[in-house]
């Protein structure tokens, strides 16, 4: 059974930081892509970052550059989405993708940025 499982998800003041996680299983993650995408209420989703099935690739939303650094374990199936110097505007669900033959997605977990 394929998932994807997003966790790390909270509330957090701005300025601060989460680390998001996404545990895959049921496919060969490392031949996949990986993929956040992040939805604010009334707003379409949009990527955030990506990183290429060995990690030698990323690439970043121009509103997240320097401030949030996706990495990935494929030793751990797991891929990361470090984000420092949130702000209010970084406030959606956060949902991980894997691409490749196919495409999965998570269920999303929720970034809450607010004093």
């Amino acid at each position: 059974q394929v998932q994807l499982v997003e966790s790390g998800g909270g509330l957090v003041q701005p300025g601060g930081s989460l680390r998001l996680s996404c545990a895959a299983s049921g496919f060969l993650f490392s031949r996949y892509s990986m993929n956040w995408y992040r939805q604010a209420p009334g707003k379409e989703r949009e990527l955030v970052a990506a990183i290429s099935n060995a990690g030698g690739s990323t690439r970043y939303a121009d509103s997240v550059k320097g401030r949030f650094t996706i990495s990935r374990d494929n030793a751990k199936n797991t891929g990361y989405l470090q984000m420092n110097s949130l702000k209010p505007e970084d406030t959606a669900v956060y949902y991980c993708n894997a691409r490749g033959s196919n495409a999965y997605w998570g269920q999303g977990t929720q970034v809450t940025v607010s004093s």
